[in-house]
């Protein structure tokens, strides 16, 4: 990554754009940092950075403030969380196109030399994701568009937003298609957390309290691919750093079951049996989503190297010692 220049990163507060700063600063960069939360709901916060709390970047104003004097901006904000949220909130996650927008508008306006927008497998037209199991979705699979209601049109919109501002206004843009980022420094509980941290902290709880059961939305058997968050930050800087200006999936394919990571990570907790109370009435999403990686082996020649059954030991570890050290009464996660 380019040393000694000055990058905005929006959503800086979020579990990605946390880590992602800390890289930048690892390599020398003048970070400006920004965020809708409120400076004690970042998780990552470094004094070394300019940072704006409780700062909406819906609102043009912020995004011309902030944007005036940097090299280049990383857009990692966005209004979404696991199935749960993005589900029940559509329109919450469809305003974040206003982030893209006028992030880009100020761009061009200060003429930015680079801009790098986080889109999501969400993107992928769901009739190719009705099975268990799928073959890896290729970046071609987006259209016809057909994506997940809410968060997945809003992603497919900001993608062309972004193209479009290349084209007409000459603004170098990279894009990155997430498929199911996980690590520490996240969300493990509240209502916005994906499934590996979700199920980490249920497993937890159980090995706590001797329960034989944890919940489990869907019936198990709906198929996904995890990135750790270490090898998606390498990923994101390599096409950063690259020519290619076309959406490109950043994600693993060694593919799993719900049903196969709660095993995976019972072994990590050493409990013998784990009973699975299965909820069919909860949110699933799509039946199955994997990513196909051939673009970014061809285009970067670069692949992820970590397994899923590592990064979530590293990942259970973590969540285990945040809820340690916190004290917290596990009891209020049993519905959750």
């Amino acid at each position: 990554m380019d040393k000694n220049k000055k990058i905005l990163v929006v959503g800086a507060g979020g579990f990605i754009g946390g880590h992602l700063v800390k890289k930048l600063l690892a390599n020398g960069n003048q970070i400006v940092c920004c965020d809708i939360k409120p400076k004690e709901y970042w998780f990552q916060d470094f004094d070394e950075t300019e940072n704006h709390y409780a700062m909406d970047m819906k609102d043009i104003l912020n995004c011309r403030k902030v944007s005036n004097g940097v090299n280049y901006v990383f857009n990692m904000a966005c209004n979404m969380g696991g199935m749960g949220f993005i589900e029940n909130n559509k329109a919450e996650c469809m305003q974040s196109v206003l982030i893209n927008t006028n992030l880009l508008i100020a761009c061009n306006e200060y003429k930015i030399e680079k801009y790098f927008f986080s889109s999501s497998a969400c993107a992928y037209n769901i009739d190719k994701q009705q099975q268990p199991f799928i073959e890896g979705l290729k970046e071609d699979d987006a259209y016809p568009a057909n994506p997940e209601d809410g968060y997945g049109w809003e992603k497919l919109f900001s993608e062309r937003m972004c193209r479009h501002f290349m084209e007409d206004c000459g603004i170098q843009v990279r894009i990155a298609r997430y498929h199911n980022i996980y690590g520490p420094y996240g969300t493990y509980d509240g209502g916005r957390e994906k499934a590996p941290a979700a199920l980490c902290r249920k497993i937890i709880q159980a090995k706590k309290e001797n329960a034989e059961s944890i919940d489990v939305w869907g019936d198990g058997e709906q198929t996904r691919t995890f990135l750790f968050i270490d090898e998606c930050i390498e990923g994101t800087l390599k096409l950063f750093e690259s020519d290619y200006s076309e959406p490109m999936n950043i994600g693993s394919d060694e593919q799993v079951s719900i049903n196969q990571m709660i095993d995976i990570i019972r072994e990590i907790a050493e409990i013998e049996k784990l009973n699975k109370n299965y909820q069919l009435d909860k949110p699933k999403g799509v039946r199955g989503r994997s990513s196909n990686n051939e673009l970014i082996k061809k285009v970067l020649n670069w692949s992820y190297q970590m397994s899923l059954k590592e990064g979530l030991t590293k990942t259970y570890k973590w969540i285990e010692n945040e809820m340690s050290q916190k004290g917290l009464n596990l009891s209020k996660y049993t519905k959750s």
